[in-house]
């Protein structure tokens, strides 16, 4: 499936990676970046690899939570009412631009993403598994958006910056794109029951972490909280990283050594995937955001001082 989706996204072999990792350990995945850079495509790709079912959700201002979890409707022949489900009872949802959805659909949106579930009614109705939510939002045109608040974003597993494309690869794109529409592009595979997933997702959790491998883990995660191991980057830092954040880190090292093909996972693993897990659940301070200091920076300070054992 990995091989699958690369051929029809050129030049964006670490974003396929990520969407297999989020795959791999039931986490949710925010991309950014400018419009028409395969966002979207991206996602619908991933949906032809599986075999559970697909929705796509397009945000915008007026959008009610009822519209993304359903509602109750009454039904004169039955005499009661009947809950009829919304588009998050879906295994793999794409939620469309969603910071331009309002807080009350994030919120509704938070629930489903954080319990696999949706209240509606007084009643708690279960989400298919597998269940993930891949979110997009463009870099630009912030007019009329709602930005998604810390606890939202803690909920993703990664977010990833998604850049402009270099010349090879949009000379391949233009390529790819006319063989589409000449219908001599590659045809995907089967596609992969969800049962599979969920062995596969069982199979990535038993991958080895060594205590080592732990420690450098926790160290980078315990630098963003402790002065002492990197004051002048602590300084910079308003809002630390959580133990989710930890317990995701190693969850998506383990997921990135089964793609490789490792019963082990190994620094690398571990410095690969760092940015997008932890850079969007650090806060910076006022006076370093005002300097340009983003969560990305600081990670990538963070990596280069905090060494593995």
């Amino acid at each position: 499936m990995q091989a699958a989706v690369e051929q029809g996204l050129i030049g964006r072999s670490d974003l396929v990676e990520r969407l297999m990792i989020a795959l791999l350990c039931g986490g949710h995945l925010l991309l950014e970046g400018p419009p028409g850079l395969a966002k979207t495509r991206a996602v619908k790709l991933l949906s032809n690899g599986l075999e559970s079912s697909f929705s796509r959700i397009q945000c915008t201002p007026d959008l009610m939570p009822a519209d993304l979890t359903g509602t109750q409707v009454f039904r004169p022949e039955a005499g009661r009412f009947e809950f009829v489900e919304g588009p998050i009872f879906h295994s793999l949802v794409l939620v469309d631009e969603i910071n331009r959805a309002p807080p009350k659909v994030q919120s509704a949106l938070l629930e489903a993403m954080a319990e696999a579930q949706v209240t509606a009614g007084g009643v708690t109705y279960k989400l298919p598994e597998p269940f993930m939510v891949v979110a997009t939002q463009n870099s630009i045109e912030h007019e009329g958006t709602f930005p998604l608040p810390e606890a939202q974003l803690d909920r993703f597993l990664m977010h990833v910056i998604i850049d402009l494309p270099d010349a090879a690869s949009e000379l391949a794109i233009l390529d790819l794109v006319e063989r589409e529409g000449s219908g001599t592009a590659a045809k995907p595979g089967d596609p992969i029951p969800g049962r599979e997933i969920l062995n596969a997702r069982t199979d990535a959790a038993a991958i080895h972490l060594a205590p080592a491998l732990k420690d450098y883990i926790v160290r980078l995660v315990m630098a963003t909280r402790d002065a002492a191991i990197a004051p002048d980057v602590h300084a910079q830092i308003e809002h630390a990283v959580s133990p989710r954040g930890t317990l995701s880190l190693a969850a998506g090292a383990r997921a990135r050594a089964y793609l490789k093909g490792r019963d082990y996972a190994n620094p690398d693993d571990v410095a690969e995937i760092a940015p997008d897990i932890l850079a969007h659940r650090i806060i910076p301070t006022w006076r370093a955001s005002a300097e340009g200091v983003t969560g990305r920076n600081i990670v990538a300070r963070l990596l280069s001082r905090v060494e593995p054992s």
